[in-house]
């Protein structure tokens, strides 16, 4: 008789929610790993859900049986917690990794993104030891970047963290060789994601009426949607941006991947990240980036190389760069090779692949130990 395969149940929003944890979820789902894994997949939080008042507050409150139950009735040997640390999806996922321990299942939490630890407690000398020993409940603890796992072993001596940088499946943006004229009127910039502010939305069109000002012809596709597509149109109207800017609403498959193709360069001046998928993406198909050193990004994007670094709200910084990018083909064509070399050799989904299933074995085969030895 076989030997029974793990389970492994993954925690995060519904997955087909525009998200970024529900596209880590669904790479994942098509990876490799399901077949040398159970995966299963438990809804998190609210992304994808239509729902009022009343029915979240009945389902933050059942949640946690129906973890309980799913974990017990499934034989569940790994929980994989993914989460972010911010209040919100902290306090939320908490009671979400106790209940995980207590029933005996080893847990994987994975940290997309938000604050380190140490600004996480603001000097709160209790709240950081209630942090401390949270943190400690997990079998493993996984970020995104180097900074982070410096920050989180700074603040968590003798825990295993380990980095494990996102990936893609780069197959799908391999079809289409990126050759760039000598002359690029005008330069096409591309910006894929929520519209929200922590974006650098209201900067990237502050920054466009700045190059446009100096003579650069440009445009900029928006592909998404979020609470200030309003604002932003309402900002593109006062700068008078018309026929420069073209808001395209949510894009998914094929039709993003037009957009790519169709561009040469992604805006991306984020304030704050953890490792965005639409960088990886975009990077896969051969766009540099004019984007922040925040987050993970550094970790990918080695600045000239890969596309040119701004700081966070600076719309001069990001004219000059879009004026420095149109003017210079050349340029943009090395950037474009090395962004698509950069992806496959090291953010591929098999690499991915690959260190999670290392990972859930090692996590998997570890003594089961309850909880309440812990507290």
């Amino acid at each position: 008789m076989s030997a029974r395969q793990m389970v492994v149940l993954l925690l995060g929003p519904q997955r087909d929610a525009i998200s970024g944890v529900s596209t880590h979820l669904n790479l994942i789902f098509a990876s490799r790993l399901a077949h040398d894994f159970r995966l299963k997949h438990f809804q998190v939080g609210r992304e994808g859900r239509g729902e009022g008042l009343l029915r979240r507050i009945s389902r933050l409150l059942f949640s946690p049986f129906a973890l309980a139950v799913r974990i017990l009735s499934e034989r569940v040997d790994v929980v994989h917690i993914n989460t972010s640390m911010n209040r919100r999806a902290y306090w939320r996922d908490l009671i979400h990794l106790v209940v995980a321990r207590l029933m005996g299942a080893r847990v994987v939490y994975q940290v997309h993104g938000g604050a380190l630890p140490q600004q996480f407690c603001r000097d709160n000398r209790i709240l950081g030891m209630f942090l401390r020993a949270t943190l400690r409940l997990p079998q493993a603890i996984v970020v995104l970047a180097q900074s982070e796992i410096a920050a989180y072993r700074r603040f968590l001596h003798g825990q295993s963290i380990i980095v494990l940088p996102n990936a893609i499946d780069a197959h799908a943006y391999a079809g289409s060789p990126r050759t760039h004229p000598r002359c690029i009127v005008p330069l096409q910039l591309l910006y894929v994601g929520r519209l929200c502010r922590e974006k650098g939305l209201y900067e990237s069109l502050r920054g466009l009426q700045l190059a446009l000002a100096q003579g650069v012809k440009a445009t900029l596709v928006i592909a998404g949607s979020g609470p200030e597509q309003v604002g932003l149109e309402a900002l593109a109207t006062e700068l008078k941006l018309g026929e420069h800017i073209r808001f395209a609403g949510p894009v998914f498959g094929d039709r993003k991947i037009k957009l790519m193709q169709e561009a040469h360069a992604f805006l991306f001046p984020t304030y704050a990240e953890g490792l965005p998928y639409a960088l990886l993406e975009t990077m896969a198909a051969g766009l540099p980036s004019i984007t922040t050193p925040v987050g993970a990004i550094p970790d990918v994007v080695v600045d000239g190389v890969h596309g040119m670094f701004v700081m966070p709200r600076d719309a001069a910084a990001i004219g000059h760069a879009i004026v420095k990018l149109a003017a210079n083909p050349s340029a943009l064509e090395r950037m474009s090779v090395a962004c698509r070399e950069r992806i496959t050799t090291r953010y591929s989904l098999d690499r991915l692949a690959a260190e999670f299933s290392a990972l859930y074995a090692d996590v998997g085969n570890r003594s089961s130990e309850r909880v309440v030895t812990e507290l």
